[in-house]
């Protein structure tokens, strides 16, 4: 399988759990997003995925699946016993739950400041991302992750956190110290290694 990936974007995701799941079948190719995007093995991107968009995970028999919270689901289900996705119960709803909260409100909520929004537009969307991050803050509890244990949802939940600080969007306290706990997993600290991101 290959994932298309673009550093620091939320393909850091799915590639976080890549390497949570030690998912060996798994290549990396990294998309350039200029004029053109092309895959750094001469394809052009729009071919392997119509939207453009990473991450998208090109399987073994030609078939792509994208979407990010598709993407960290699929590659859960590969490694079952690595238990990054609760399978069953009220834990998988709480599971979905949480993703499409970190999906629609967190990832897509902080779309407008990747496109250089005016200074007023900006703190509108800045503020509005406030409110959401307390809301993450309530799902996290006093838990040291998201579900208790270390989750696909957390490595999505770091993504987001990581373009909070890049945007200096203000997060509660308590959402500093979870971003350090996922930041200081060694499959993670290897994702941003081998994205060229900063691990300190």
């Amino acid at each position: 399988m290959n994932l298309f990936y673009s550093p620091g974007a939320c393909s850091l995701g799915p590639h976080i759990i890549v390497r949570e799941a030690r998912l060996e079948n798994v290549a990396l190719v990294k998309v350039s997003f200029g004029k053109e995007r092309l895959t750094e093995d001469g394809r052009n991107f729009y071919d392997i995925n119509p939207q453009g968009a990473v991450p998208a995970l090109e399987l073994d028999d030609g078939h792509v699946l994208t979407e990010a919270q598709v993407l960290l689901q699929f590659l859960a289900a590969q490694k079952p016993e690595a238990k990054l996705a609760p399978a069953e119960g009220l834990a998988r709803w709480r599971l979905l739950e949480t993703l499409n909260f970190i999906a629609t409100e967190l990832h897509k909520g902080t779309s407008p400041l990747f496109r250089t929004p005016t200074p007023d537009a900006a703190e509108a969307v800045k503020a509005n991302l406030v409110n959401r991050y307390k809301l993450l803050e309530q799902k996290l509890g006093d838990k040291d992750y998201l579900l208790g244990d270390f989750s696909i949802a957390d490595a999505y939940a770091y993504v987001v956190l990581n373009w909070a600080h890049k945007f200096k969007v203000p997060v509660p306290t308590k959402l500093e110290s979870y971003f350090a706990r996922v930041h200081s997993r060694p499959a993670v600290r290897q994702a941003l290694q081998v994205e060229g991101l900063p691990t300190a």
